[in-house]
């Protein structure tokens, strides 16, 4: 009767495992929906079909995202981001950037000048350096050192702009509810496994050496893979300041959606700054493959591509329009 009943143990463990497994399966079967990418605002369209050639053929997600955003850093037209941004107050066009994998490891580069492509660079510092951000000349030297090419960022556009806005140098912050700046892409790919990356050249005719959230892990971007990930978009000193990524996935950690997590972070800002003139947006993907925005003024949008459509989401707003 003993050794029935030992042997009945031992068969119903592991069954009961077998059950467990099964069902743990399941579970992380129906978590994945993928792959996705999302990007912020209407250029993100572009991106996320560059993103889509690696996501779409199961390439990584950090591949992805990292292709995706240099569409926009090469677009001359595009003045908020990389060659042809608006120039700071004294004429010279400074980048910043940040990307971050699937495993926590991150790289960042700020007030960087003279290069393309940020988003290379700061990948570069990530995966060949022992460090997150490198800043400034130390930043060009690094990427000079790392065969990047020296190339003029201010477009003749942006200089005449610029040249316009010196008659009265009215110093303020800029960045409205119609003003496209940052491109934050965040993916995950068939594999599951999540990415992002941010890119920006600032907030026009800034104080030169300013640096907003795009290049601040946590602030800028967040990704955490066992949760999901975030960016930001808008007044990068209202992000910084509440650190806006990282809390939206924390807020996703403790079980909001992507949309509810990004309402909230937005809630916390409009609580505590006076956002009369300057618009935030927050962006999320959860494990799910969920996705959701939220921003403070109406106007803010996102590009969403995955493997059933292809659109652009109006994102809910905290002013109604």
């Amino acid at each position: 009767m003993e050794r029935r009943n030992f042997i009945n143990k031992i068969y119903g463990g592991l069954v009961g495992t077998s059950l467990l497994s099964f069902s743990r399966a399941r579970e992380v079967g129906e978590m994945l929906n993928g792959p996705v990418v999302v990007s912020t605002w209407d250029f993100g369209m572009v991106a996320n079909a560059e993103a889509w050639k690696i996501l779409g053929s199961g390439g990584r997600s950090l591949d992805a995202v990292e292709k995706g955003v240099r569409i926009i850093e090469s677009d001359v037209n595009n003045q908020t981001v990389g060659i042809g941004g608006l120039p700071d107050r004294d004429g010279y066009v400074t980048l910043d950037a940040c990307i971050m994998d699937e495993t926590g490891n991150a790289g960042s580069v700020s007030f960087l000048q003279d290069i393309e492509h940020p988003i290379s660079v700061a990948r570069k510092v990530m995966e060949d350096t022992p460090h997150v951000m490198l800043a400034g000349a130390g930043a060009l030297q690094y990427a000079l050192e790392s065969g990047f090419e020296k190339k003029s960022l201010l477009t003749d556009k942006s200089k005449a702009a610029w040249e316009k806005w010196k008659k009265k140098s009215d110093y303020k912050p800029i960045i409205n509810i119609e003003n496209h700046d940052t491109i934050g892409m965040i993916a995950m790919d068939s594999q599951g496994q999540l990415s992002g990356a941010c890119t920006t050249s600032g907030l026009a005719y800034k104080m030169h050496g300013r640096v907003g959230d795009s290049p601040v892990i946590g602030a800028g971007l967040y990704v955490d893979n066992e949760v999901g990930a975030a960016t930001a978009t808008g007044m990068g000193e209202a992000v910084l300041k509440t650190c806006g990524s990282f809390l939206v996935v924390e807020l996703m950690r403790q079980g909001l959606s992507p949309e509810q997590a990004c309402k909230e972070a937005v809630l916390r800002i409009a609580k505590k700054q006076n956002y009369n003139d300057f618009q935030i947006g927050f962006l999320a993907l959860n494990k799910r493959g969920e996705t959701g925005a939220y921003c403070i003024h109406p106007g803010f949008n996102y590009s969403l591509k995955d493997s059933k459509n292809e659109r652009l989401v109006k994102s809910k707003s905290y002013i109604k329009g």
